[in-house]
């Protein structure tokens, strides 16, 4: 796996919804070698860990990035400045697998909505659900919009879109699509692949916690399905997409 450790540029900084972050930054070698599904650790001033950032988009030269404040990591990265240097470790993990001529469903969740855009324009005429807890938290309509005519919005008050689940709206479209790609908790993830089960396949984006982001630590560490029995994988080195049949949801 090609990554490596570079400054970014920060050209944008700005709050896209209540506590979530949009940046983009700019290098001109490291940008170009990311695909779709996979992160970035960022290097926070005056803290150790790094943070990892899924990839929301990509192209040439730039990174765009969505974040959430959720600690004293992230909410430094929000008070960056533009035109301030980022140390990015990137890109990382494994990403989602897209084959030409499937038709897609891009299914996520709060924070892991962001890294479906990128994954949605690598396929033609994709279907797009995002799930969200009130309509202070949707992010990326418009750009989602301007990528699929098949936009679909829930959220778990009905302030936005429909009232309920992603998975309520996956199940009324399942015969129209050929395989799913989802991101998002592992409570959705896991209800996810419930119901793409013996229907259509389906590919998640795990959550979790790292902290070196390359597979030196065992932080990240998930139980996977083998033929041999459950094994214990790096998320941010053997993911941070699995085939959902590989997932032990229950650990």
């Amino acid at each position: 796996m090609k990554y490596d450790t570079q400054n970014f540029k920060l050209l944008k900084n700005e709050e896209i919804a209540d506590g979530i972050f949009d940046w983009e930054v700019e290098n001109n070698e490291l940008c170009a070698l990311s695909k779709c599904g996979q992160f970035v650790s960022v290097k926070v001033p005056s803290r150790t860990l790094r943070r990892p950032i899924s990839i929301c988009d990509a192209d040439k030269n730039t990174l765009r990035l969505v974040f959430q404040v959720k600690g004293e990591g992230t909410k430094l990265m929000s008070e960056m400045k533009v035109g301030d240097n980022v140390e990015i470790l990137a890109p990382l993990g494994n990403g989602f697998s897209i084959e030409k001529g499937k038709r897609y469903c891009f299914v996520g969740g709060g924070i892991g909505v962001p890294p479906l855009l990128f994954s949605a324009k690598q396929t033609d005429n994709p279907m797009i659900i995002t799930g969200f807890r009130n309509k202070d938290l949707v992010i990326l309509q418009d750009d989602f919009k301007a990528v699929s005519d098949d936009v679909y919005l829930a959220t778990d008050d009905g302030s936005a879109g429909e009232k309920g689940f992603v998975t309520d709206i996956l199940k009324e479209h399942l015969d129209e699509i050929d395989e799913v790609c989802a991101c998002g908790p592992i409570p959705m993830l896991k209800a996810v692949a419930d119901v793409c089960k013996g229907k259509v396949k389906c590919q998640v984006s795990l959550e979790e916690r790292m902290g070196c982001s390359v597979g030196a630590c065992l932080v990240c560490a998930c139980k996977t399905k083998t033929k041999d029995g459950i094994k214990m994988t790096q998320v941010c080195k053997n993911g941070p997409v699995y085939d959902a049949e590989e997932v032990f949801f229950d650990a």
